[in-house]
Formats: structure tokens, C-alpha cells, sequence
């Protein structure tokens, strides 16, 4: 939810009308935005200015309406083109969460946290199950799947407790060391990182962990944690070039893939980077099935909270629902089953993770949007874009005024083709 009763009582306050469509699966019950002074209605047809979180249907769009939401379309990913194409032809206003920046290009408003937070979550509930079905019991068997927790901090409790238990017991010799890796350092990995430090753990840099197992300088009673960086994901096509960040984001074309050395050394891989397909992918299908080739790899899951259909992850070509979040997939018959069993490398990939923590996830946002509600919801959107009253942040977020693409948009033309 993009703003939780909390919010929209201030606001009502502060003599803003709000309207709220009704929903019975929503965290907070409509009995909670009643009390908060919000209508709680089922059509928003009579509201010029609508704040929603994912994707909407074609057919809800309204003409010369303003939408605020994440829209899955900066990187022109194709299937959400029609939509878009829908909202050019309503004239409509459409203001992306996902480009709500400062002047450093942070992004202010974001789920990415609990993204990480219910992904690793996920992961080492995924990680029991499987090694369960695979006959190797271990306390990862205690934790559930994130939404079937009350709060984030029952969760937690449940993480520490197997902490404990790996502390006092250890882990299973076949499994040590276990290993856990994550793929960049923003606000979703440091989710995931949150809840790996719960146990005991010990961060190691991308080069120690190739030498860990053979130095046999390790503990079952801990958990290895690794943060790779662009650097230790792709290299320069040309050996006699060194790695350079700002040259890599400017000509991912010069670089290839090095992160393939890692994954026979880990048991997670936490997919947490930002990644569209200029870059390098992280692990393809060619390369997942020359692993399995040679009998099966160490590493049991893959958490891809990035989520990106045929992405950085090539196999994973659509996200997973909350009921049904994962699947085993077969390398080499390049099909997947789901569920935890069979044949493969399994995948957790839900793709609306902050939605398994819902109260803390739109508590949070919630507190970061609010201070530009009021200009959002007050603005003319009649003028000319040039003299469009809004916060530099959220006029920097605008992909469409009018229907039109704005100035900072444009290269997505090329994918409405």
C-alpha cells in the first residue's frame, strides 16, 4: 500500500479528500482508512489523482488522470509497452516511484529493503526445504516463508534461533562451508545482508572464497557472507584495459562476464544488482548446464530478488507468486518444476517480495512519499511541463505529461516501435 491510514489521516487533516479502493486482501482492512477519514469506495472514477504500487490494467486508465506507481517500463521492458502505449493514448500523467531521486540519483521512495529483507527470508526457508527433500536435515527447517510470519520481528526471532542452533550444533559437514553471496551493496542487498547477520557469520572478500573450502580453514558453526561488486562480476573484453566503474556504466559493451568462477563456491547466491541487457549476465543457461554436466554443484538456491524475466539470471523468464514461489530448474532439459522437488538448481524469483512484509514495507514507504503527496495532489497539471509546479524530485520522476514522454524519457520511444 503507498500510503498506509497513518498517512492519509495527517493528510486529512490537513484538508486533503482521500478515496480508497476497497480491498479485502490488502494488510490494512478498509475499516482502518474509514477510521482514518479516507471514502472507502469501489471506483476511483471520480479522482483526478491516483497512487498505486504495481502495474495497473489497460483498462483502468482514464484520460488526462495522473498516475503515480512502478511502472516496469525505464528499461522499455517490452511487455509492459501496450500499457504504456494505453496511457499516451489517454493523455495520461504518469510519475514513476523507481525515478524519484536526489541530486546524487539516490533513489528517496523505494520497497527495495524488505525486497531483501523477505527475499533472504525466502531463501533460507527455500534452502531447508530443499536440502530436506535432498535428505539432509539441518535447522534452516524452522524458518517459514515470510508472509506466513505476523511481523518482521517474528521472523527475525525465528532466524536467531537457528543461529543459535548452528552455533551450538553446527551445520552438516557435507554442507560446510556454507556459503552465502550477494550480488551489489544498494538497498536491497543490504536487506538480505540484515537478515544473513543474524546468524553467525563471517564476511569474506569474492577472492577468499575461491580459496576457502581447499584451505580448509573454515567452521560448520558459521556462515560465510560475500558482497560482489561490478569489478568482480565482469572484466574488460581487452586484457591490456583495468576495470573502471564509471567507464563500465558508460560502456558496459567493453566488458564480459567473470562472476562464473564464484558460484561452484557458494551455496546461496542472492541476485540483489540492478542489471538491464547492456550488461553482462550473471549466470546463463549454457553455463548452469556445463555445471550440472559435471555432477551437481555446491550451490542449492538462487534468491533472484532483482527478479528481471530472462535477465541477469537467463533462466528465470518470469516471476513466482507469493502461493507458489518457487521452482527446481532442470539444466538440462531447460524446463522448470515447481516446488521443491526434482532435478536441478532451485529458484526463489517472487517478484512483489516487500508484499510478504506488508505492514512494515508500506509503513516505511509511506513515510517517504508523504512529504510530496500534498504537491502531487495539488498541482495543475494543465500548464505547459516547463511551468509544472512540482518538487524537482518527483518533476525528474515524470515519464509522461500529457500523454507525451518527457524530455528525460524520450529513448523510450524506441521501444514503443
Amino acid at each position: 500500500m503507498a500510503l498506509p491510514p497513518v498517512y492519509i489521516k495527517k493528510m486529512v487533516e490537513q484538508g486533503f479528500d482521500f478515496a480508497v479502493e476497497s480491498s479485502a486482501k490488502r494488510i490494512f482492512a478498509d475499516q482502518e482508512f474509514k477510521v482514518a477519514g479516507a471514502l472507502v469506495t469501489d471506483s476511483l472514477a471520480d479522482r483526478d489523482v491516483i497512487f498505486g504500487v504495481k502495474e495497473m490494467p489497460i483498462s483502468f486508465f482514464e484520460d488526462n488522470k495522473t498516475y503515480i506507481f512502478f511502472s516496469h517500463v525505464i528499461k522499455g521492458q517490452s511487455y509492459n509497452m501496450p500499457m504504456l502505449r494505453q496511457m499516451m493514448a489517454k493523455k495520461c500523467n504518469l510519475i514513476e516511484y523507481e525515478k524519484i531521486e536526489d541530486n546524487k540519483g539516490r533513489r528517496l521512495i523505494f520497497f527495495g529493503r524488505f525486497a531483501g529483507l523477505a527475499g533472504m527470508i525466502n531463501s533460507f526457508w527455500s534452502l531447508g526445504q530443499r536440502l530436506k527433500v535432498q535428505g539432509i536435515e539441518t535447522p534452516f527447517t524452522k524458518i517459514k516463508q515470510s508472509h506466513k510470519y505476523n511481523s518482521l520481528a517474528e521472523a527475525e526471532q525465528d532466524v536467531i534461533a537457528v543461529g543459535e542452533e548452528i552455533k551450538a550444533n553446527g551445520l552438516p559437514e557435507e554442507l560446510a562451508p556454507l556459503t552465502i553471496g550477494f550480488t551489489g551493496y544498494g538497498n536491497v542487498s543490504q536487506g538480505a545482508q540484515y537478515i544473513a547477520s543474524l546468524l553467525p557469520s563471517l564476511e569474506i572478500s569474492p577472492a577468499e572464497l575461491l580459496k576457502l573450502k581447499d584451505s580448509g580453514d573454515y567452521s560448520n558453526k558459521v556462515v560465510y557472507k560475500i558482497v560482489f561488486k561490478e569489478g568482480d562480476l565482469s572484466e574488460p573484453i581487452d586484457p591490456n584495459h583495468k576495470f573502471e566503474l564509471s567507464d563500465y556504466y558508460n560502456h558496459p559493451e567493453k566488458y564480459k562476464n567473470q562472476f562464473e568462477k564464484y558460484p561452484p563456491h557458494l551455496t546461496i547466491l542472492m541476485n540483489c544488482m540492478y542489471w538491464d541487457d547492456r550488461y553482462p549476465r550473471l549466470i546463463t543457461k549454457d553455463y548452469i548446464a556445463g555445471q550440472f554436466a559435471q555432477g551437481e554443484p555446491k550451490l542449492k538456491v538462487i534468491g533472484d530478488v532483482t527478479c528481471d524475466p530472462d535477465g541477469s539470471i537467463e533462466f528465470l523468464h518470469k516471476g513466482t507468486e507469493i502461493e507458489d514461489p518457487i521452482f527446481v530448474y532442470d539444466p538440462l532439459k531447460r524446463k522448470p518444476t515447481m516446488g521443491f522437488e526434482g532435478y536441478g538448481i532451485l529458484m526463489m524469483a517472487v517478484d512483489i517480495l516487500p508484499s510478504e512484509l506488508p505492514r512494515e514495507s508500506s509503513e516505511s514507504f509511506g513515510a517517504a512519499l508523504e512529504k510530496f503527496v500534498p504537491a502531487i495532489a495539488s498541482a495543475d497539471y494543465t500548464v505547459p511541463f516547463d511551468a509544472l509546479d512540482l518538487p524537482e524530485e518527483i518533476k525528474g520522476a515524470m515519464i509522461l505529461y500529457r500523454g507525451k514522454l518527457t524530455p528525460k524519457f524520450q529513448y523510450i520511444e524506441e521501444y514503443l516501435k
